[in-house]
């Protein structure tokens, strides 16, 4: 059965319990409101680790809007029962007082891989999640955290927060679950009405598109016009911004050399869409002999 903890202190016995074990701690650190990519996140660990515990917090400081923050779905009794189904061992579920229990005078920030895409949209966004993680890291000490590749800027800012800091825990990516018809799997997803739900997958083929015209040769600016003329004809998305970015670092590229990621933020009605894809350039080699 999964235990639900609620306190620091109780969640470090249990993973201290399992370290007399000699497991494996597997992290999956959430915001809640689970569905099958938080699954793929868990199942993930489950194969890895001997003990597998997620987070279910939604965490405040990291909320540009405080009307977004608010309206953040919170089903930790359905969370709860999807952990278990999934074979977890805790869910560690804190209040805000317990992560906060005076005002948050000190904070983590990793340097320009958030100037850019969602950082420049959404100030102290990525310093408020760098700050949250490196506390969660202290809170579960884990061995391996799993994070999913939708959230590919975030992933990169932890990836390199574990870097520089040296957490010893080895963070994990893993691939975008989508639905059937190519829309990546959201919490934020459930906002949408049925007919914004309905042109919501136009984000991916734009992305796919993008993906398809690197592939072919075409240039950056090709690529991205192509992917806008996909999205323009649907007249209720907002594009916030579409853009080519190296893996790694972040950083925007006009010019395009080696693999990248192509990153889309749009707004559908009231409801921010994140995406992306991995893009590869064209296999110019001719034929061997």
């Amino acid at each position: 059965m999964t235990a639900l903890l609620h306190t620091i202190a109780e969640t470090r016995q249990h993973i201290a319990n399992a370290r007399r074990s000699a497991q494996t701690i597997g992290f999956v650190p959430t915001m809640g409101a689970l569905h099958e990519g938080h699954g793929a996140l868990l199942q993930r660990a489950r194969q890895e680790c001997g003990y597998v515990i997620a987070s279910v917090f939604v965490n405040p400081i990291q909320f540009d809007r405080n009307d977004d923050f608010e309206r953040y779905p919170r089903t930790l009794e359905t969370d709860l029962a999807f952990c278990s189904r999934l074979g977890a061992d805790a869910v560690f579920a804190p209040a805000a007082s317990e992560m906060y229990p005076s005002r948050q005078l000190t904070r983590v920030e990793v340097a320009e891989l958030g100037d850019h895409l969602c950082g420049a949209f959404r100030p102290g966004h990525f310093a408020g999640v760098a700050t949250v993680v490196a506390k969660l890291f202290n809170i579960v000490p884990c061995d391996r955290a799993y994070f999913g590749e939708k959230d590919a800027q975030q992933l990169a800012i932890i990836a390199r927060m574990v870097a520089d800091l040296n957490f010893p825990c080895e963070i994990v990516p893993v691939t975008t679950v989508r639905e059937s018809d190519g829309l990546a799997m959201s919490s934020r997803n459930q906002r949408l009405t049925p007919e914004q739900r309905r042109i919501a997958p136009a984000v991916y083929q734009a992305l796919h598109t993008m993906q398809s015209a690197m592939a072919r040769g075409r240039t950056a600016a090709e690529a991205k016009a192509a992917a806008l003329a996909i999205l323009n004809q649907h007249p209720e998305f907002r594009v916030e911004y579409l853009e080519f970015v190296d893996p790694a670092t972040m950083q925007p590229l006009d010019t395009i050399a080696g693999p990248v990621r192509a990153m889309t933020a749009v707004w559908l009605g009231g409801t921010r869409l994140i995406d992306n894809v991995l893009c590869a350039l064209p296999n110019r080699a001719g034929p061997e002999v």
